[in-house]
């Protein structure tokens, strides 16, 4: 299981984000504590607290994956 977090900066970026992920056959999750959502769910994701970093958690250890997702990291705090 991979674990890292994420953070968006506009709408734009959320929308990017979900339609790339979209196109990986495999599950994603992404929210905080109790609220995770289905991380290819536009409604989903759009119902989180998107002024803070989220937690996307897949089962994978494909590097291209992460590659994909790069411009969408936070960045370390």
């Amino acid at each position: 299981m991979q674990q890292v977090l994420v953070k968006f900066n506009d709408v734009e970026q959320v929308r990017n984000f979900i339609n790339i992920i979209d196109k990986i056959d495999m599950n994603f999750d992404l929210g905080l504590g109790n609220r995770v959502v289905d991380a290819k769910s536009v409604i989903g994701v759009f119902g989180l607290d998107l002024t803070k970093p989220q937690v996307l958690r897949y089962d994978s250890d494909d590097r291209r994956i992460m590659e994909k997702i790069t411009p969408f990291l936070a960045a370390a705090e």
